[in-house]
C-alpha cells in the first residue's frame, strides 16, 4: 500500500522554508535539489526538516493546504517549539 508524505524543506540559501506533499519522498527531495521543481530552483539546495504520514493522496493534500493557513504556519510553529524544547 503506498504511503503519502507532507514534507517541509528549508532552503539553505535563504532560510525560507517549502511545503508540498508527494507519495515518494526521497525521490521528491533529490528532485527539489537537482532544480527540478521551477518554484524552488532558484533556492537550492534544501534540507528535509519535517514529514508526516498520510495513507491516502487526499489525506495528505488536505494536510497540505491547511498548513499553508495562517492557523496552519502557527501550528507547525508550535510543532518545532515543542520539539526543541
Amino acid at each position: 500500500m503506498s504511503k503519502y508524505f507532507v514534507y517541509l524543506l528549508l532552503s539553505l540559501t535563504d532560510n525560507r522554508t517549502y511545503l508540498g506533499s508527494t507519495s515518494d519522498l526521497k525521490r521528491r527531495l533529490r528532485e527539489h535539489n537537482e532544480g527540478k521543481n521551477i518554484s524552488t530552483r532558484n533556492r537550492r539546495p534544501f534540507k528535509l526538516i519535517y514529514a508526516e504520514e498520510y495513507e491516502t493522496l487526499d489525506e495528505a493534500r488536505k494536510r497540505e493546504k491547511y498548513l499553508k493557513t495562517r492557523s496552519g504556519r502557527r501550528e507547525l510553529k508550535k510543532i518545532f517549539n515543542d520539539l526543541n524544547k
